[in-house]
């Protein structure tokens, strides 16, 4: 009786930290949301939402924005993750250093770089102004937005793929060398297969980050509409309690269906390798 039941309290107390943690930074806080957002009235509030130009246009341009930058991480990170995680060259541990020191930044200093670069007084202003006569400034703008993104999401997925290419079987790329496979064709046949696991969850992460991060937004936000900045309004200059409290359980929906899907699709992917 002793041997079953102390494992079982072992188990409880292990697990009593985080389901605490989770009960308070996430159970509480999205059943208050919930509370607020129906102030009574549900689904009149939920319906004026969804009918609402700006406020779907504001999701619709998040989630094109989100997965933009997820598409262009991934095709970065497999290309510099494979080389980091497969090549020996000079400086390679100062190159993976500065690769991943944005995981350091928060946004709000990310947002401030991208000004730096692309803004009215950026480096890239100056130089073309010199160039074209003209000067490019687009660090207030989606694309501003984007580069900001792109820049902190990178590591986190360059992270990822070299942690997978470490256990890649290299027999079958040289199983398929032999046979007259290209680069290629075993990058496509055998080494994404291998690595879509690690990069569909990775992606994931990357489109649920990019949809609900803030700092960066708010710091170049002059011309951005996104669903973060839009919250910060209703609930800051309007004082729209029960709408800022509604966009936030919708961009919680939409997140959550986003990792929900990584997670069976990972899993399927994992069946199919085996």
């Amino acid at each position: 009786m002793n041997d079953v039941t102390f494992p079982l309290r072992w188990r409880i107390a292990l697990i009593a930290p985080a389901l605490a943690v989770f009960i308070a930074f996430w159970l509480l806080p999205m059943g208050a949301l919930a509370q607020i957002s129906g102030d009574g009235h549900a689904f009149s509030t939920y319906r004026a939402m969804l009918t609402n130009p700006r406020y779907m246009s504001s999701l619709g341009a998040t989630v094109v924005l989100s997965a933009a930058v997820t598409a262009a991480t991934l095709v970065l990170s497999v290309i510099a993750g494979l080389l980091l995680a497969r090549r020996e060259f000079p400086l390679k541990r100062t190159l993976l250093a500065l690769l991943t020191f944005p995981l350091a930044f928060p946004g709000v200093v990310v947002g401030f770089m991208v000004i730096m670069l692309a803004g009215r007084q950026g480096l890239i202003g100056a130089l073309s102004l010199k160039l074209t006569g003209d000067r490019w400034v687009f660090a207030y703008s989606m694309s501003g937005l984007f580069l900001g993104y792109l820049y902190f999401s990178i590591p986190r997925v360059i992270v990822t793929v070299m942690a997978s290419a470490t256990k890649l079987d290299a027999s079958l790329e040289e199983a398929a060398r032999s046979l007259g496979a290209s680069p290629w064709r075993i990058t496509r046949d055998i080494v994404l297969p291998a690595l879509s696991p690690g990069l569909i969850a990775a992606s994931a992460i990357c489109f649920a980050t990019a949809m609900g991060a803030f700092g960066t937004a708010f710091t170049l936000a002059t011309d951005i509409d996104v669903l973060p900045m839009t919250i910060y309004t209703e609930f800051t200059l309007n004082a729209n309690m029960v709408t800022a409290a509604g966009l936030s359980i919708v961009l919680g929906i939409v997140t959550w269906a986003v990792l929900a899907f990584a997670r069976s699709v990972s899993g399927s992917a994992v069946a199919a390798s085996a």
